[in-house]
Protein backbone atom coordinates (compact mmCIF):
# COMPACT_ATOMS: atom_id res chain seq x y z
CA UNK A 1 0.00 0.00 0.00
CA UNK A 2 1.01 3.63 -0.82
CA UNK A 3 2.20 5.26 2.64
CA UNK A 4 1.04 8.20 1.28
CA UNK A 5 -2.59 6.87 0.73
CA UNK A 6 -5.63 7.21 2.98
CA UNK A 7 -6.46 4.60 5.26
CA UNK A 8 -9.75 3.26 4.43
CA UNK A 9 -12.39 4.07 6.56
CA UNK A 10 -13.78 1.59 8.84
CA UNK A 11 -16.76 0.76 10.52
CA UNK A 12 -19.28 0.58 7.51
CA UNK A 13 -19.37 -1.93 4.78
CA UNK A 14 -19.57 -0.86 1.08
CA UNK A 15 -22.82 -0.91 -0.69
CA UNK A 16 -23.09 -4.16 -2.69
CA UNK A 17 -26.29 -5.68 -3.91
CA UNK A 18 -29.79 -5.06 -2.87
CA UNK A 19 -30.55 -2.98 0.76
CA UNK A 20 -31.61 -5.04 2.96
CA UNK A 21 -34.92 -4.04 3.46
CA UNK A 22 -36.15 -4.28 -0.20
CA UNK A 23 -35.03 -8.04 -0.02
CA UNK A 24 -36.58 -7.95 3.78
CA UNK A 25 -39.88 -6.31 1.35
CA UNK A 26 -38.94 -8.75 -1.37
CA UNK A 27 -39.16 -11.63 0.75
CA UNK A 28 -43.01 -10.62 2.10
CA UNK A 29 -43.78 -10.46 -1.02
CA UNK A 30 -43.40 -13.50 -2.08
CA UNK A 31 -46.49 -14.48 0.03
CA UNK A 32 -49.61 -14.21 -1.75
CA UNK A 33 -53.71 -15.91 -1.54
CA UNK A 34 -52.15 -19.16 -3.33
CA UNK A 35 -48.89 -19.72 -1.70
CA UNK A 36 -49.60 -18.48 2.10
CA UNK A 37 -47.17 -21.16 3.47
CA UNK A 38 -43.97 -21.65 2.02
CA UNK A 39 -40.86 -23.91 3.11
CA UNK A 40 -37.30 -22.70 2.78
CA UNK A 41 -36.55 -23.69 -0.90
CA UNK A 42 -39.61 -22.58 -2.52
CA UNK A 43 -39.63 -19.17 -0.58
CA UNK A 44 -35.67 -18.77 -1.54
CA UNK A 45 -37.36 -19.79 -5.14
CA UNK A 46 -39.99 -17.02 -5.05
CA UNK A 47 -38.01 -14.25 -3.41
CA UNK A 48 -35.64 -15.04 -6.31
CA UNK A 49 -32.55 -15.39 -3.35
CA UNK A 50 -30.28 -17.44 -2.34
CA UNK A 51 -31.46 -20.50 0.39
CA UNK A 52 -28.66 -19.18 3.12
CA UNK A 53 -29.90 -15.30 2.45
CA UNK A 54 -33.53 -16.41 2.75
CA UNK A 55 -32.71 -18.31 5.81
CA UNK A 56 -31.00 -15.74 7.09
CA UNK A 57 -33.94 -13.02 6.38
CA UNK A 58 -36.61 -15.54 7.53
CA UNK A 59 -35.23 -15.79 10.65
CA UNK A 60 -34.73 -12.51 11.37
CA UNK A 61 -38.28 -11.69 10.34
CA UNK A 62 -39.85 -13.91 12.45
CA UNK A 63 -37.81 -12.40 15.90
CA UNK A 64 -40.00 -9.38 14.60
CA UNK A 65 -43.28 -11.25 14.00
CA UNK A 66 -43.65 -10.63 10.25
CA UNK A 67 -43.25 -14.30 9.77
CA UNK A 68 -44.28 -17.47 11.82
CA UNK A 69 -43.95 -21.16 11.42
CA UNK A 70 -47.15 -23.08 10.71
CA UNK A 71 -47.60 -26.96 12.09
CA UNK A 72 -45.52 -28.71 9.09
CA UNK A 73 -42.26 -25.94 9.75
CA UNK A 74 -43.18 -23.70 6.66
CA UNK A 75 -43.21 -19.96 6.94
CA UNK A 76 -46.40 -18.27 7.12
CA UNK A 77 -47.36 -14.54 7.68
CA UNK A 78 -47.06 -13.31 10.92
CA UNK A 79 -49.98 -11.43 13.34
CA UNK A 80 -47.07 -8.55 13.82
CA UNK A 81 -48.02 -7.30 9.82
CA UNK A 82 -51.88 -8.38 10.88
CA UNK A 83 -51.26 -5.34 13.28
CA UNK A 84 -49.33 -3.01 11.61
CA UNK A 85 -51.86 -3.32 8.44
CA UNK A 86 -54.62 -2.66 10.44
CA UNK A 87 -53.46 1.11 11.44
CA UNK A 88 -54.01 2.04 7.45
CA UNK A 89 -55.86 4.86 7.44
CA UNK A 90 -57.16 4.49 4.37
CA UNK A 91 -58.68 0.96 4.98
CA UNK A 92 -58.91 1.16 8.87
CA UNK A 93 -60.79 4.74 9.14
CA UNK A 94 -63.10 3.89 6.21
CA UNK A 95 -64.29 0.28 7.34
CA UNK A 96 -65.03 1.78 10.97
CA UNK A 97 -67.25 3.90 9.61
CA UNK A 98 -68.50 1.92 7.40
CA UNK A 99 -69.17 -1.29 8.83
CA UNK A 100 -72.46 -0.56 10.51
CA UNK A 101 -74.36 0.32 7.07
CA UNK A 102 -72.50 -2.93 5.39
CA UNK A 103 -73.62 -4.87 8.24
CA UNK A 104 -77.57 -3.73 7.49
CA UNK A 105 -76.91 -4.03 3.28
CA UNK A 106 -75.60 -7.37 3.95
CA UNK A 107 -78.88 -8.09 6.38
CA UNK A 108 -81.20 -6.78 3.89
CA UNK A 109 -80.10 -8.57 1.05
CA UNK A 110 -78.12 -11.71 2.26
CA UNK A 111 -75.75 -11.76 -0.56
CA UNK A 112 -71.86 -10.50 -0.43
CA UNK A 113 -70.81 -7.03 0.26
CA UNK A 114 -67.95 -5.09 -0.87
CA UNK A 115 -66.20 -2.38 0.22
CA UNK A 116 -62.94 -1.35 -1.77
CA UNK A 117 -60.54 1.47 -2.44
CA UNK A 118 -58.37 1.95 -5.41
CA UNK A 119 -54.40 1.43 -5.29
CA UNK A 120 -52.79 1.84 -8.48
CA UNK A 121 -54.12 0.15 -11.50
CA UNK A 122 -56.23 -2.23 -8.60
CA UNK A 123 -59.17 -2.60 -6.69
CA UNK A 124 -58.04 -3.25 -3.18
CA UNK A 125 -60.95 -5.43 -0.96
CA UNK A 126 -61.06 -3.46 2.37
CA UNK A 127 -64.21 -5.60 3.73
CA UNK A 128 -66.52 -8.22 2.38
CA UNK A 129 -69.73 -10.07 4.78
CA UNK A 130 -70.95 -12.85 2.91
CA UNK A 131 -73.93 -15.02 3.87
CA UNK A 132 -73.11 -19.13 3.88
CA UNK A 133 -75.29 -20.02 0.99
CA UNK A 134 -74.02 -16.86 -0.94
CA UNK A 135 -72.68 -17.53 -4.63
CA UNK A 136 -69.27 -18.15 -5.05
CA UNK A 137 -66.52 -15.02 -5.54
CA UNK A 138 -62.97 -15.55 -5.28
CA UNK A 139 -62.24 -12.41 -3.45
CA UNK A 140 -61.14 -11.70 -0.03
CA UNK A 141 -60.18 -8.89 2.68
CA UNK A 142 -56.46 -7.60 1.35
CA UNK A 143 -57.02 -9.14 -2.34
CA UNK A 144 -57.20 -7.44 -5.31
CA UNK A 145 -59.19 -6.70 -8.22
CA UNK A 146 -59.19 -5.69 -11.68
CA UNK A 147 -60.76 -2.23 -12.18
CA UNK A 148 -62.40 -2.82 -15.78
CA UNK A 149 -63.86 -6.38 -14.57
CA UNK A 150 -65.80 -5.85 -11.23
CA UNK A 151 -68.41 -3.18 -10.25
CA UNK A 152 -66.31 -1.60 -7.40
CA UNK A 153 -63.57 -1.27 -10.33
CA UNK A 154 -65.74 0.38 -12.78
CA UNK A 155 -66.81 2.90 -9.96
CA UNK A 156 -63.55 3.68 -9.29
CA UNK A 157 -62.13 3.93 -12.64
CA UNK A 158 -64.78 6.15 -13.59
CA UNK A 159 -63.67 8.87 -11.25
CA UNK A 160 -59.80 8.20 -12.21
CA UNK A 161 -58.61 11.31 -14.31
CA UNK A 162 -58.41 10.68 -18.29
CA UNK A 163 -54.56 9.73 -18.10
CA UNK A 164 -54.50 6.71 -16.52
CA UNK A 165 -58.35 5.80 -18.23
CA UNK A 166 -56.33 5.38 -21.36
CA UNK A 167 -53.44 3.74 -20.09
CA UNK A 168 -56.14 1.06 -18.34
CA UNK A 169 -57.80 1.24 -22.46
CA UNK A 170 -54.40 0.75 -23.73
CA UNK A 171 -54.34 -2.86 -21.56
CA UNK A 172 -57.45 -4.00 -23.79
CA UNK A 173 -57.19 -6.96 -26.00
CA UNK A 174 -59.31 -5.24 -28.91
CA UNK A 175 -60.84 -2.09 -30.18
CA UNK A 176 -63.91 -3.95 -29.06
CA UNK A 177 -63.59 -4.21 -25.85
CA UNK A 178 -61.95 -0.64 -25.28
CA UNK A 179 -65.58 0.91 -26.91
CA UNK A 180 -67.44 -2.00 -24.50
CA UNK A 181 -65.27 -0.18 -21.20
CA UNK A 182 -66.07 3.80 -22.93
CA UNK A 183 -69.55 2.50 -22.72
CA UNK A 184 -69.68 1.15 -19.00
CA UNK A 185 -67.81 3.91 -17.75
CA UNK A 186 -69.83 6.43 -19.32
CA UNK A 187 -72.97 4.61 -17.73
CA UNK A 188 -71.62 4.53 -14.15
CA UNK A 189 -70.87 8.50 -14.71
CA UNK A 190 -74.19 9.41 -16.24
CA UNK A 191 -76.13 7.08 -13.61
CA UNK A 192 -73.53 7.46 -10.87
CA UNK A 193 -73.84 3.59 -10.19
CA UNK A 194 -72.29 0.53 -11.87
CA UNK A 195 -74.52 -2.83 -12.59
CA UNK A 196 -72.21 -5.05 -13.72
CA UNK A 197 -72.17 -9.13 -15.03
CA UNK A 198 -69.46 -11.70 -14.67
CA UNK A 199 -69.23 -15.05 -15.88
CA UNK A 200 -66.66 -16.29 -13.66
CA UNK A 201 -65.96 -18.15 -11.37
CA UNK A 202 -69.91 -18.38 -11.16
CA UNK A 203 -72.12 -16.11 -12.55
CA UNK A 204 -72.77 -13.04 -11.06
CA UNK A 205 -74.27 -9.60 -11.10
CA UNK A 206 -72.55 -6.55 -9.34
CA UNK A 207 -74.16 -3.23 -8.04
CA UNK A 208 -71.16 -0.88 -6.83
CA UNK A 209 -71.95 3.23 -5.83
CA UNK A 210 -69.40 5.58 -5.07
CA UNK A 211 -68.24 6.52 -1.46
CA UNK A 212 -67.56 10.29 -1.33
CA UNK A 213 -65.23 11.96 1.52
CA UNK A 214 -65.40 15.95 3.40
CA UNK A 215 -64.22 16.72 0.34
CA UNK A 216 -66.45 15.37 -2.29
CA UNK A 217 -64.05 12.81 -3.22
CA UNK A 218 -64.59 9.82 -4.57
CA UNK A 219 -62.28 7.35 -1.55
CA UNK A 220 -63.86 3.60 -2.41
CA UNK A 221 -66.89 2.06 -3.43
CA UNK A 222 -69.61 -0.18 -1.98
CA UNK A 223 -71.66 -3.23 -3.57
CA UNK A 224 -73.14 -6.37 -3.60
CA UNK A 225 -72.79 -9.28 -5.67
CA UNK A 226 -75.71 -11.53 -6.20
CA UNK A 227 -76.63 -14.29 -8.73
CA UNK A 228 -76.98 -13.67 -11.81
CA UNK A 229 -80.66 -14.23 -13.22
CA UNK A 230 -81.83 -14.05 -9.17
CA UNK A 231 -83.09 -10.90 -9.68
CA UNK A 232 -82.69 -8.06 -11.69
CA UNK A 233 -79.33 -5.65 -10.39
CA UNK A 234 -81.34 -2.38 -10.93
CA UNK A 235 -84.01 -3.74 -8.17
CA UNK A 236 -80.38 -3.48 -5.53
CA UNK A 237 -79.48 0.00 -7.02
CA UNK A 238 -81.33 1.56 -4.49
CA UNK A 239 -80.38 -0.03 -1.36
CA UNK A 240 -76.70 0.34 -2.52
CA UNK A 241 -77.10 3.64 -3.08
CA UNK A 242 -78.48 4.48 0.16
CA UNK A 243 -75.45 2.28 1.55
CA UNK A 244 -73.00 4.35 0.07
CA UNK A 245 -74.32 7.51 0.79
CA UNK A 246 -74.75 6.98 4.76
CA UNK A 247 -71.22 5.59 4.33
CA UNK A 248 -70.11 9.10 2.20
CA UNK A 249 -71.98 11.64 5.52
CA UNK A 250 -70.05 9.17 7.79
CA UNK A 251 -66.44 10.11 6.22
CA UNK A 252 -67.45 14.07 5.63
CA UNK A 253 -70.08 14.39 2.63
CA UNK A 254 -72.79 16.58 2.48
CA UNK A 255 -74.05 15.66 -0.53
CA UNK A 256 -77.98 14.63 0.01
CA UNK A 257 -78.29 16.93 2.40
CA UNK A 258 -79.88 20.50 2.44
CA UNK A 259 -76.40 22.03 2.09
CA UNK A 260 -74.63 19.78 -0.33
CA UNK A 261 -73.82 21.39 -3.34
CA UNK A 262 -75.25 20.31 -6.81
CA UNK A 263 -73.08 17.51 -8.41
CA UNK A 264 -70.69 18.53 -11.13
Amino acid sequence: MDPGAAAPRRGKRPKSGDPVVDRALTLLAAFSADHRALGLAELSRRAGMPRSTTSRLAARLREWGALERDEQGRFVVGLRLFEIASLAPRSHGLREVALPYLEDLHEVTRQHVLLAVRDGAEALLVERLSARAAVEVAYRVGGRMPLHDTGVGLVLLADADPAFRDEQFALLESPAAVAELRRRLADVQRLGVAVFDRKRPAPVSSVAAPVRDHAERIVAAVSIVVPAGSAKPQAYEQVVRAAALAISRGMGSRRGTRTSRPAQ
